[in-house]
């Protein structure tokens, strides 16, 4: 392995600390660099400095954070190699006895200079866009359903009990405000407006999801699969970002935290409950995708998919049948990503009349 000058820098948001080997000697520990244009210039230009005196490449470390992408793309700009560490698999920093930054920063370029870090994967510009969209969406989406079940509530207070769908249309909201007497109209009202403000608002970003995504082939995969709207499909979309960067299917149900854990000494083996690893919204979504395809069952009941979930749910629960399914639907999203063909409904069906 080619000798490198080795930095490990303990990012936050505000400021990093660096520390930097070369040949296991500790060259500097503990400088602090302001994140901004002017503490990454002057971190740029000390590390350009070491470079040309010791005539080596620089290969910097750094933990998956909040802005470790742009610390990343900066760095590689000027020249750096960057690897971003798993913080999930890299528990020395979290279990250190003597947690400081500039600690941190040591350990980082210790572990780096041995080649042993685990590296994350920073998903590409195109997907962490889309992520973004969808998390103002699901924060659009909270804020309603809060402002629904206080709408609810006040109701309640004056001796009016609603049902859980009668908010979900503006027209239902309007007839449900004119019927109202005016002394409770006058606290619904202002309610009512802001959820009338926030589902506009969200109907404005699924059309930008559509739009963004409009020549999106893993997208337009992904809609063949019968109960699979757009919102699921671009979240499936953004969290997978490249199928190719999984070895199996396996891999990707993992990645998913759709497998049990396993715990194997001698010949004893237990397994226990999904691992619930990864990204919480990959998940949720392709649950919610087996909840759509149980609903349409006039499409869908003769799948091998939902035979095996109405088996599994009379032998076990729907729940623990839903997440069994889920397991077996990331499968086939896995084969048809990498294949690049669509869903087949009728193939579906002839694996199960054969």
């Amino acid at each position: 392995m080619e000798t490198k000058i080795y930095v490990g820098v303990d990012l936050h948001k505000t400021q990093f600390t660096t520390c930097t080997l070369i040949d296991d000697e500790v060259l500097e520990q503990g400088t602090e660099y302001p994140t901004n244009k002017d503490g990454y210039r002057a971190f740029i230009e000390a590390t350009r400095l070491l470079a040309d005196t010791y005539g080596r490449s620089v290969s910097l470390a750094i933990e998956s954070t909040a802005n470790s992408r742009f610390f990343r793309d900066t760095m590689e700009r000027n020249g750096f190699d960057v690897t971003v560490v798993n913080t999930l698999r890299f528990k020395v920093i979290n279990l250190s006895t003597s947690k400081t930054d500039k600690n941190d920063a040591r350990t980082l370029a210790e572990f780096l200079s041995r080649d042993i870090l685990p590296e994350s994967h920073l998903c590409s510009a195109e997907s962490e866009g889309l992520r973004r969209v969808l998390k103002t969406r699901s924060l659009m989406v909270e804020d309603s359903v809060a402002l629904k079940n206080q709408a609810h509530a006040v109701l309640l207070a004056y001796g009016t009990v609603t049902k859980v769908a009668q908010f979900q249309s503006g027209k239902e909201r309007n007839r449900i405000l004119n019927s109202l007497p005016d002394n409770i109209a006058m606290v619904i009202r202002p309610i009512f407006e802001t959820i009338e403000v926030v589902e506009s608002q969200r109907k404005v970003l699924e059309t930008r999801l559509r739009q963004i995504t409009a020549n999106d082939s893993q997208v337009k995969l992904l809609l063949t699969i019968p109960g699979i709207g757009i919102v699921n499909a671009c979240t499936i979309r953004a969290y997978i970002d490249d199928i190719d960067r999984f070895q199996d299917y396996k891999h990707f149900s993992a990645y998913c935290g759709l497998v049990p854990w396993v715990q194997a000494s001698n010949d004893t083996i237990h397994y226990g409950r999904i691992t619930k690893r990864g990204p919480q919204e990959l998940r949720t979504a392709l649950v919610q995708c087996v909840v759509a395809m149980v609903r349409m069952e006039d499409k869908t009941s003769d799948f091998i998919l939902m035979r095996q979930y109405q088996k599994l749910k009379e032998e076990k629960s729907s729940g623990k049948a839903i997440i069994a399914t889920a397991r077996k639907l990331s499968r086939i999203i896995y084969k048809m990503l990498k294949t690049k063909k669509p869903f087949c409904s009728g193939r579906m069906i002839r694996e199960v009349k054969s």
